[in-house]
């Protein structure tokens, strides 16, 4: 049956398990397919082009997998390419995006914070997200470093840590009460940010708003799934030690070129 075939999830790394993670969470049943194209991360340093080539990439290896859905569990693979991949593909698709919505929207200060990857806050998605808040002073960041330190598995390093302060201290002196994490990997560096933040500052992530609309999209266009809970699959095109560590060591992590 069509709605037991599997959700495909891609990311440029192991950023985008955030995203599983919840989708799974809501969504055990689901049969999930796991792509993480470290290779070439990080994403928001390329150009649009590479980025619809890599995500045309990886969602032709998920639909040789026979998914039924695909998630871009990327910020900036949805904001450069989500739209050419919805034309060439007859295949639902659900994108990530930075969640300023919610965060303009309940913000007393009328001023949020967004730390994101150049590819992001360049992409014109983003721009035209943000102008409609205009009453609302958004405070861009861009994460320079971030994504390769996690990919290297560098999460709680002290370069990190330096890097994090230059990014959030003057958000905080600029008085924002949001921060929206414009990047799949981000979550990642909650704790840390936590540790930063003032405790009035609200933090953001898109993974339970995503997972939301992947069960809205596979209650309307396909079908939940009717099979029994089944382990979800990991693949990789890098070294899978840091990917299986952040999976807690909990499933096994295939090594593939792709």
């Amino acid at each position: 049956m069509n709605n037991n075939k599997r959700i495909g999830i891609f990311d440029s790394g192991i950023g985008g398990t955030s995203i599983w993670r919840a989708i799974h969470d809501l969504l055990p049943n689901e049969k999930t397919i796991y792509l993480a194209d470290s290779k070439n991360a990080p994403y928001g340093q390329k150009s649009k082009d590479e980025i619809v080539a890599l995500s045309m990439k990886n969602t032709d290896f998920l639909l040789k997998m026979n998914c039924k859905l695909i998630v871009v569990a990327c910020n900036t693979a949805t904001t450069n390419a989500i739209r050419e991949l919805r034309e060439k593909y007859d295949v639902p698709f659900i994108g990530i995006e930075p969640a300023i919505k919610p965060a303009a929207t309940h913000s007393k200060t009328q001023i949020i914070g967004i730390l994101a990857t150049q590819g992001t806050l360049n992409s014109e998605l983003f721009n035209k997200t943000t102008e409609m808040y205009q009453d609302t002073k958004i405070i861009e960041q861009v994460g320079h470093g971030l994504v390769q330190l996690i990919e290297n598995g560098d999460i709680n390093s002290p370069e990190m840590t330096k890097l994090l302060h230059s990014y959030l201290t003057p958000m905080i002196e600029a008085n924002i009460d949001y921060l929206v994490l414009g990047c799949s990997h981000y979550p990642y560096l909650i704790p840390q940010i936590k540790k930063i933040l003032p405790e009035h500052i609200h933090i953001i992530d898109s993974g339970e708003a995503v997972a939301k609309q992947t069960q809205k999209i596979l209650k309307e266009k396909i079908g939940l799934s009717s099979a029994e809970k089944s382990e979800p699959i990991f693949y990789t095109n890098s070294d899978s030690k840091v990917l299986t560590e952040i999976l807690e060591n909990k499933y096994t992590v295939e090594e593939i070129d792709f």
